[in-house]
């Protein structure tokens, strides 16, 4: 299962809009939550900051997730 998954996965980037859309936001919030991790310190309004970006993060993977999971009903 998990092989099909991951090729359902690669469709859906090449032919999914908003599939590959999400997937484009989800890895924009990883480079930004990366970049806020490898601070030494993070200041209050920067722990506000990654806070936000795992909420919208996983919202996003939460969103791929139902996407991911119609497709693979329906196959």
């Amino acid at each position: 299962m998990q092989t099909n998954e991951q090729e359902v996965k690669e469709q859906l980037l090449a032919h999914d809009a908003e599939y590959a859309r999400l997937f484009r936001e989800h890895s924009r919030y990883e480079s930004m939550l990366k970049e806020l991790m490898d601070r030494p310190h993070l200041t209050d309004a920067e722990k506000v900051e990654e806070i936000r970006i795992k909420k919208l993060k996983l919202s996003l993977k939460d969103r791929m997730e139902d996407i991911l999971h119609r497709h693979l009903q329906t196959a």
